[in-house]
């Protein structure tokens, strides 16, 4: 078979300090399981807490990633599932309510669709747009807990939904560099919900879990709860902040303290360790163990804090049996799981990329598990076809509508 003849997916994370591109394949030699065949990264200096602020060098870094990804599949990328990113993305939630006028009273597909649209139906400022819909229950006559009515008989259809927003003026740039960089955007969403399909169980879907994607310049986080999702929120603070507060506590360049970081820091209060100590340019740096500790700890605790507020916005504090999942580069810093279970007190766990094969030694890191959902979603959404259609319950949570969507950008 030619390479033009082999599907591929995309999943293209375009993150606050680097870009990341990962492509896959269904393996037909093992029961067409997702397996990547490419990947490409490239360093961000365009954006900043996940907003486009300047649009030529952002294009330059997906550029790069996309043909460094091109190199080692093989594939031409000319589509790609992107997310959208920055604290303008908000999560609310909504109800839609129709009347079914059918003589049977049997609720069709296009009655879904309708009680669906009809949640649509928000008042919203004239700078943001609907990105996504998630429906999570349905209730037909007063009955309530339906996760799906087709085919059922009533007269009155509801449906609570959760509907996600982002400013249009984040969406337009966005589109702008993937337009100059010759992509087309197959869908867009949420990083934290990317990541969530790259890395949860369905157990952990159902039993309530929050995902926790810490990245350079922003920390996405979302709530899944009986398969559907429950809240979505981007807090404007992340990696970066923990570079900077190094620099200034350390007395020390931002590439120095970023090394320590990456390098050298941890969470390990138990572990007494001796003073960091490497050379660089024949320049020797030391610093103390313990304050540098100090300094990460205070960052992230600050993180966690802002975590735990939303949590309480829907009364989910301390009350998720999945616990915390955590992603993201910073999720890479040691101790960090620990920690979280001690601010949040949740169990807490560092997420690993799931039913995957091919190259995935480079992006078994957390910093990737964005990028490796876009691609899986990629997969699972088609050309708009929804996860359940194709057969994958594991993904039923990521409902897209996107009849409604397209009818809402008109």
């Amino acid at each position: 078979m030619s390479e033009n003849q082999i599907q591929h997916f995309v999943g293209l994370d375009i993150g606050t300090s680097e870009v990341k591109c990962v492509v896959g394949t269904l393996d037909s030699e093992k029961d067409n399981s997702l397996s990547i065949v490419g990947h490409g990264s490239s360093s961000n200096s365009g954006m900043r807490k996940g907003i486009v602020v300047r649009v030529a060098d952002v294009i330059e870094a997906v550029v790069q990633a996309i043909t460094e990804a091109e190199r080692i599949s093989g594939f031409r990328i000319s589509h790609a599932t992107v997310n959208v990113n920055g604290p303008q993305v908000l999560g609310m939630n909504s109800r839609g309510v129709i009347a079914i006028s059918a003589a049977n009273r049997e609720i069709t597909a296009e009655d879904r669709l309708r009680v669906e649209e009809a949640a649509t139906i928000v008042k919203l400022p004239s700078n943001r747009e609907i990105i996504q819909v998630f429906a999570k229950n349905y209730r037909l006559d007063g009955q309530t807990g339906i996760k799906d009515p087709l085919g059922m008989n009533g007269v009155r259809l509801e449906v609570d939904t959760h509907i996600v927003t982002a400013s249009t003026p984040t969406l337009k740039n966005l589109d702008l560099v993937l337009e100059k960089s010759h992509v087309r955007a197959n869908h867009h969403t949420v990083s934290s919900l990317a990541a969530a399909e790259a890395v949860l169980s369905k157990q952990q879907k159902d039993s309530g879990t929050v995902l926790i994607d810490i990245g350079a310049g922003t920390t996405n986080i979302v709530v899944l709860e009986e398969g559907e999702v429950c809240h979505v929120a981007v807090i404007p603070m992340g990696g970066i902040n923990i570079t900077n507060d190094l620099a200034i506590g350390l007395k020390t360049d931002l590439d120095i303290a970023d090394k320590v970081k990456v390098e050298h820091g941890g969470l390990n209060k138990k572990n007494k360790k001796a003073p960091i100590s490497f050379m660089v340019n024949k320049t020797r740096y030391e610093f103390s163990n313990e304050d540098v500790e100090m300094i990460i700890e205070a960052r992230i605790e600050e993180i966690f804090e802002y975590v735990d507020k939303e949590l309480k916005k829907i009364q989910k504090s301390r009350k998720l049996p999945g616990g915390v999942v955590l992603v993201g580069g910073t999720a890479n810093i040691s101790g960090i799981d620990e920690f979280a279970k001690e601010k949040l007190q949740l169990a807490a766990r560092i997420g690993k990329i799931r039913d995957i094969s091919g190259l995935i030694d480079t992006v078994q890191s957390p910093k990737y598990a964005t990028a490796v959902g876009l691609m899986m979603l990629d997969m699972y959404l088609g050309d708009g076809d929804s996860a359940e259609d194709q057969g994958n319950t594991n993904t039923n949570f990521f409902g897209f509508i996107e009849g409604i969507l397209k009818k809402v950008r008109k």
